[in-house]
């Protein structure tokens, strides 16, 4: 299966995403995550970022407790960019939630940076209520850096999670 996923033997990045090659590969790093309603708490991460020579890289996010010892969160989607200064993130978290959010893509002086803003959140019945999210992507040399802010459970738009991430292996384009 991880042949259909993510194409072996490397397959040419294509023309679209070319600005968002340089997050290919596997990144690992710590976070910390606080939000009004919940206790503080340190995590480890792990972002995969592929491509199968479409306009679009896949997106692979897996979170542990700090001390490696349960999984909290994970994520998967796609990263898009329709037009040179825009992104689209495509998301599903396990706990019921949709997420796309829209933003704006710079790369000046060797950095990637990614504002996003969320434009439709779904959500299942029994998914807690989030109305809106924003990501922020930075990313500079091999250290990926992000932070997330989310409206949730009656509370306005505020910081959540901050992590800095640094690669381990990287996907060479054909």
């Amino acid at each position: 299966m991880s042949a259909v996923v993510e194409s072996s033997p490397p397959v040419p990045v294509h023309p679209d995403i070319a600005a968002l090659a340089p997050l290919l590969g596997t990144w690992r790093g710590a976070g910390h995550g606080e939000y009004p309603t919940i206790d503080s708490f340190d995590y480890l991460e792990e972002v995969r970022f592929g491509h199968l020579g479409r306009p679009f890289l896949t997106y692979r996010q897996r979170t542990r407790a700090a001390d490696g010892s349960r999984p909290m969160h994970a994520e998967t989607g796609y990263l898009r960019c329709p037009r040179p200064d825009h992104v689209e993130l495509v998301l599903a978290h396990p706990t019921g939630i949709t997420e796309i959010c829209e933003g704006s893509l710079s790369v000046a002086d060797g950095e990637l940076r990614m504002e996003f803003s969320s434009t439709t959140i779904g959500r299942t019945s029994t998914a807690k209520l989030v109305t809106a999210l924003g990501r922020s992507f930075h990313l500079h040399g091999d250290t990926l850096d992000y932070t997330l802010r989310m409206a949730a459970v009656g509370e306005p738009l505020t910081h959540h999670l901050a992590a800095s991430l640094h690669r381990v292996a990287e996907l060479r384009p054909a």
